[in-house]
């Protein structure tokens, strides 16, 4: 079939935006990587970074040897792991339930929900119920909060009333109860939005750091992006890096790069396995309202 002018015209800028917008995106990347690895003299260059031209792997090896970002990797790690599996068990428990038009009062129990998505007690009674709670200055704090979130529990309620009712009355025929069908039918049949929700969860738990900043005082419970906003943002990390001199020149901003770099690349490595379920899971959670 013969495209027309305005057509092949219209191609055009959209491939010409698409790959703009790309180059947008991906540039940062480059530019923090290429100064992570470079020299004080060239890290400091204004300008783009695209390659390093002398590379330097003095900052990598400050980052790494420090004892605060091995504490901040593995209680980053904890969070994200543990808390997304976690989310991950609670959301199919509450969704399920309220999928199925034979549980009583289920919009009542839906609007109930809904209602904390835009409605919140604010800043100082979530702190009171933290302490209450005695989940200051643990690790559980990270998790217990952001265990349900009400959106993502939302679009996989979506999509468990999208999977037939015939395939779950043809097990419960054969002596399956509602666990069993959970388990057996449900959750595989639900693998992209699951994997979907999951990349959602992970990606937030792995960038949070405000409830650290609120509710943990003990450094060795902190996360990772605590740490990265000290290096960075506050520059109240002197002692570790910002004192470190090689012939007239800091290596500070080398040092900021390699540590933002740290903290970016185990999502960057987690999101191809997961990129493939991406728009599906979400396409499909989002067909019933």
């Amino acid at each position: 079939m013969k495209t027309s002018v305005g057509e092949n015209l219209f191609q055009f800028i959209l491939i010409v935006f698409i790959s703009g917008l790309c180059v947008a995106m991906f540039y940062p990347f480059i530019h923090i990587a290429s100064v992570s690895l470079s020299g004080p003299a060239e890290s400091t260059r204004m300008g783009f970074h695209l390659f390093p031209k002398d590379i330097d792997l003095f900052s990598w090896k400050q980052v790494v040897s420090q004892k605060k970002i091995w504490w901040g990797f593995g209680n980053s790690a904890f969070r994200t792991v543990v808390g997304t599996l976690l989310t991950l068990v609670a959301m199919s428990m509450i969704a399920y339930p309220l999928s199925r038009k034979t549980l009583p009062h289920r919009s009542f129990y839906t609007m109930i929900i809904l209602f904390t998505m835009f409605f919140s007690g604010g800043l100082i009674p979530s702190y009171l119920l933290i302490k209450e709670l005695h989940l200051m200055d643990s690790r559980w704090v990270y998790i217990v909060p952001m265990l349900v979130p009400t959106f993502s529990m939302l679009v996989l309620r979506n999509f468990f009333m999208s999977i037939p009712q015939e395939v779950e009355e043809s097990a419960k025929i054969d002596g399956a109860n509602d666990i069993r069908v959970l388990l057996s039918i449900v959750l595989p049949l639900s693998k992209p939005v699951l994997a979907t929700l999951a990349l959602w969860t992970a990606v937030g738990h792995w960038n949070a750091w405000f409830d650290a900043v609120l509710y943990i005082s003990d450094q060795s419970k902190q996360v990772l992006q605590f740490f990265l906003r000290e290096i960075v943002v506050l520059n109240t990390d002197k002692e570790t890096f910002g004192s470190t001199v090689v012939g007239n020149f800091k290596y500070e901003t080398s040092i900021k790069a390699a540590t933002v770099m740290f903290a970016v690349l185990p999502i960057l490595v987690v999101y191809p396995f997961l990129q493939k379920y991406f728009v599906k899971g979400t396409m499909i959670g989002s067909l019933k309202g």
